[in-house]
């Protein structure tokens, strides 16, 4: 059976690789910023960013006045590297190192965000956790933004084996406790020049 990666190995690529030139890196996060503008998200939104570590978009967010921002990583080295970045706003944000499958939300989200972290979870029970989660850590009528590798894309990221997810595949996923809003695949250019095909969905919680 494929076991989803464990905390050390995270820390390991964290650690040791140059994170500008991994294959999800994106020095803007245009796609996400887009949605959140077309979608209308308020400034004063809860929103979460699911193996957000370090990622750019807390940074573009705390630039555009969002300030209720939580990211998550199973990465404590992929978490202190934002916040070198963002010097003296890494106090604004609240920062939670955890395995998404141990996290527990003790609030709910406006805005549950997850670009290239689902798609690591390849056991069946993983996926029906992360579906229970989201369901759990969002309020009634709140978003989700979710991206995967497509049918279409990779079988493997950063040497470890992911779940592909064809669009009615991702919808089909999170059906019982949420509804789509908006569905469509797009293309990924990693830092190498390669590309990636990824399925996004936006979804609001029934």
């Amino acid at each position: 059976m494929i076991q989803t990666p464990s905390k050390s190995y995270w820390e390991n690529i964290y650690t040791t690789k140059d994170t500008q030139k991994v294959g999800w890196y994106q020095p803007r996060p245009a796609l996400t910023l887009s949605l959140m503008e077309e979608l209308a998200i308020p400034k004063d939104s809860q929103i979460i960013d699911i193996g957000g570590g370090d990622s750019h978009l807390v940074d573009y967010l705390l630039a555009d006045d969002y300030r209720n921002v939580t990211v998550l990583d199973i990465s404590a080295k992929a978490i202190e590297k934002a916040k070198l970045r963002l010097a003296e706003k890494s106090e604004l944000p609240d920062w939670i190192v955890s395995d998404i499958r141990d996290f527990e939300p003790h609030r709910q989200y406006d805005l549950w965000h997850d670009r290239a972290a689902f798609h690591f979870l390849t056991g069946e029970e993983d996926i029906k956790k992360y579906v229970e989660t989201a369901k759990n850590g969002i309020i009634e009528n709140g978003l989700m933004i979710i991206g995967t590798f497509s049918d279409k894309g990779p079988d493997t990221c950063s040497g470890l084996p992911v779940r592909q997810y064809a669009l009615e595949e991702l919808q089909q996923t999170f059906s019982a406790y949420f509804e789509t809003v908006r569905s469509f695949n797009k293309d990924h250019i990693t830092p190498s020049g390669l590309s990636q095909n990824y399925s996004f969905c936006v979804f609001r919680k029934k």
